[in-house]
């Protein structure tokens, strides 16, 4: 049963390793759950307070009256708040604090219930409205599958000299999706570069049609993403046959759980992923949050 409400407290703070000092068990009871949390943490442990924007992060965790930690977010403006699942009363504790702070909150992104109830209680406190910006669902994968029939080609590892197609891929993805700006596409090629932490894939004549990114190792998982193709080139397996490859590498390396988000609005990735391997682990929901009441 949940603490009653007063019997738990968020602490907050803008430093990554005091976050992770107080959060890091909870964080690797459940990687998958957790995935933003875990590899956007690395992420600024690696590259620094700056690695997603201009504006510093926010981190908060929630201590319950046992002592251990119930809840934690992260906030990497422009992006929207990641909250991990709350229950009623504390979804009201949290939005009086953050409310208290003065913290602008641009939208939420969380498990679809919590989503929801923070959307709620926001609108409730600052008669501010919520807009549904994504359903996504959150897959594992279970056992992977390669893609029947296979497109012809190969997959191959991105390169220095893959750096500019990177870049375009990667700003028409963000394009795709409707991400709020924030993170420079160089910036993410030369990242992901470092880490070899994307795979393309050829055709026959060597020329890339699709890539696959994954993310660095944390906790025993990793999270694919993103999968892009250009428009012009969808619809002939490329796509799969990329996601099936980084995926099997991924494994390869060790990966104990290797994950991704699908927008649920596309039926054909939905069903892509599920046909080689992925399996549902939880729905999600991204809010877009008003910051003035109408």
């Amino acid at each position: 049963m949940a603490p009653e409400r007063g019997t738990s407290d968020w602490h907050f703070t803008p430093d990554v390793d005091e976050f992770l000092a107080h959060t890091q068990d909870f964080l690797h009871s459940r990687p998958d759950l957790h995935t933003i949390h875990l590899t956007v943490t690395e992420q600024l442990r690696r590259r620094g307070p700056h690695a997603y924007g201009d504006q510093p992060p926010f981190f908060g965790h929630l201590t319950r009256g046992d002592g251990s930690v119930g809840a934690v977010l992260l906030h990497t403006p422009p992006y929207a708040l990641n909250v991990t699942p709350l229950t009623a009363g504390e979804t009201e504790a949290l939005v009086d604090r953050l409310l208290a702070l003065g913290r602008p909150v641009p939208g939420v992104s969380a498990e679809r219930a919590t989503a929801e109830g923070f959307v709620a209680e926001w609108e409730r406190r600052t008669g501010a409205p919520g807009d549904l910006h994504e359903l996504q669902r959150l897959y594992r994968l279970g056992e992977l599958t390669g893609p029947s029939p296979a497109p012809e080609g190969r997959a191959r590892l991105a390169g220095a000299s893959d750096r500019d197609l990177l870049i375009r891929w990667y700003e028409g993805f963000v394009a795709d999706v409707g991400a709020r700006g924030g993170r420079d596409g160089a910036d993410w090629a030369d990242f992901r570069l470092s880490y070899d932490g994307v795979a393309l894939w050829e055709t026959p004549d060597g020329t890339p049609v699709s890539m696959a990114g994954v993310t660095l190792a944390v906790a025993g998982q990793v999270r694919v993403a993103p999968v892009y193709t250009p428009p012009e080139l969808r619809g002939r397996g490329y796509a799969g046959a990329v996601t099936a490859e980084v995926s099997r590498a991924a494994l390869a390396a060790g990966a104990a759980e290797v994950l991704l988000f699908a927008d649920l609005a596309n039926p054909t990735s939905n069903a892509l992923y599920q046909r080689i391997g992925y399996r549902q682990v939880a729905d999600w929901a991204v809010y877009d949050l008003a910051q003035k009441a109408p």
